[in-house]
């Protein structure tokens, strides 16, 4: 992420330096403001300085963010939730009748409080956003349109693999809401410009910040990572290309773990991650079916070393697990999944991190010099968990009667006097959390 800082030119040196800068910036610039109806100059000075396209993108540079940020922010919702619950593991209070106070995650003492950020992915009122905005379980979910129209939401299902929720809201039969269009995720660039787009500090305007595409395939395949910055201000926000396609969703994400707050250690670090939109079909069919998404299991625990390259060795197979069923045994020697030769225990879990519970693998294997080859379907490894249903709220919603939050810019001390603090979640289990195979 690129950023300029100036020193204050209290100096006469300072001031040369100054001085040379406007002068260098003139000569750049000027040529390239030349009225083209002229055609070029058929005696040209030899001496006469060119036109520099990066000092030029630096000046139109800032024009091009706000425009592909124009082009998708009508998609772009603010979410906010009220009551809930305080996550576990949170200080006591000190004084009978307060409550607690976060203790803080890396700079965020109440994680998933105030408004947050949502993408509208369908006509009909789907909105995409981040789990992350749902620590504390809200009684109430409400949405407010870019338009200013705010509607109460339900939420239909998570996403536990890759940090996402999917709300909807009800709109009228003849009206359709604005879906943005997604960048193609195969033809992205590393190095190429990124947006992130949010409405978390609950102001007028969105928070934006750019960087670049740092690298795609990360967290077991599933993200794009980037050095725009990603940060409860846009959690379940949009990551956009310079021609405002939409990337991905951001997210907190961790290759340690999948449960709440995971991700956040990378706050405001220069690591940022997005889940393409392109990839996300199926995994949206499903949770508007009101599934939730958990990671697929094959029920084997490898054994520790092994030969690299020669595949897997099977220590032992969890009773009725999709290995069980099978037909797989210890000491079995997996060598191929879906036709992908497995290297080492680390390639395994990449690959797997890419599953879902559900999928059905093809798994080839060696038992002596005997090769084998079954197909099993992936279970979470527990009794299927239906999509988490809020409180019910005796009455329904009145929007109207909903405490109205104040904007942070212009009172400090709004949210310092909110109540229903929430402290921060439990630090996830790497062991129990991490995708295993």
């Amino acid at each position: 992420m690129m950023s300029i800082r100036f020193s204050k030119p209290n100096t006469a040196r300072g001031l040369s330096h100054l001085f040379l800068i406007a002068i260098v910036s003139t000569i750049t610039i000027a040529p390239a403001l030349a009225d083209p109806a002229k055609g070029p100059d058929p005696n040209p000075d030899p001496y006469k300085p060119v036109p520099r396209p990066d000092a030029i993108g630096f000046w139109l540079s800032p024009k091009a963010f706000r425009a592909a940020s124009a082009k998708v922010m009508p998609s772009v919702v603010t979410i906010e939730t009220y009551g809930g619950v305080l996550a576990p593991g949170g200080p006591k209070p000190k004084t009978p009748g307060r409550r607690p106070r976060g203790r803080g995650m890396q700079g965020i003492s109440r994680p998933g409080e105030g408004p947050t950020t949502g993408l509208i992915v369908s006509e009909e009122g789907h909105i995409l956003t981040s789990t992350f905005n749902f620590i504390r379980k809200p009684k109430i979910i409400t949405v407010v349109l870019n338009d200013g129209a705010q509607h109460v939401a339900e939420m239909l299902g998570k996403d536990g693999t890759r940090g996402l929720a999917l709300l909807k809201i009800k709109v009228p039969n003849d009206e359709k809401l604005p879906v943005p269009n997604y960048a193609d995720s195969s033809k992205l660039r590393i190095g190429q410009w990124a947006i992130s787009l949010g409405v978390g500090h609950g102001a007028a305007d969105p928070a934006m910040s750019t960087g670049i595409v740092s690298a795609k395939n990360r967290i077991f395949g599933k993200a794009v990572q980037t050095d725009a910055n990603i940060s409860p201000a846009n959690y379940g926000g949009p990551l956009l290309d310079i021609e405002g396609n939409v990337i991905g969703i951001c997210v907190p994400l961790s290759p340690r773990g999948s449960g709440a707050g995971a991700g956040v250690e990378w706050y405001n670090s220069g690591i940022g991650f997005a889940i393409p939109m392109d990839r996300l079909d199926r995994i949206i069919a499903q949770m508007k079916q009101g599934k939730s998404i958990e990671p697929g299991r094959m029920g084997i625990q490898p054994k520790a070393g092994g030969k690299a390259g020669a595949g897997i060795i099977v220590a032992k197979i969890i009773p009725k697990s999709p290995a069980a069923t099978a037909g797989m045994k210890a000491n079995d020697v997996v060598t191929h999944i879906n036709g992908e030769k497995i290297h080492d225990m680390m390639h395994l879990r990449q690959l797997m991190g890419r599953h879902i519970a559900g999928d059905v693998l093809k798994v080839k294997f060696k038992r002596g010099d005997k090769e084998m080859e079954v197909e099993m379907k992936l279970t979470s490894g527990k009794a299927d968990v239906a999509a988490p249903k809020l409180p019910e709220v005796p009455g329904g919603v009145d929007l109207d009667k909903l405490p109205k939050r104040k904007d942070p810019m212009e009172d400090p001390d709004a949210d310092e006097n909110s109540e229903n603090k929430a402290s921060e979640p439990d630090e996830p289990d790497p062991a129990g959390t991490t995708p295993q195979p």
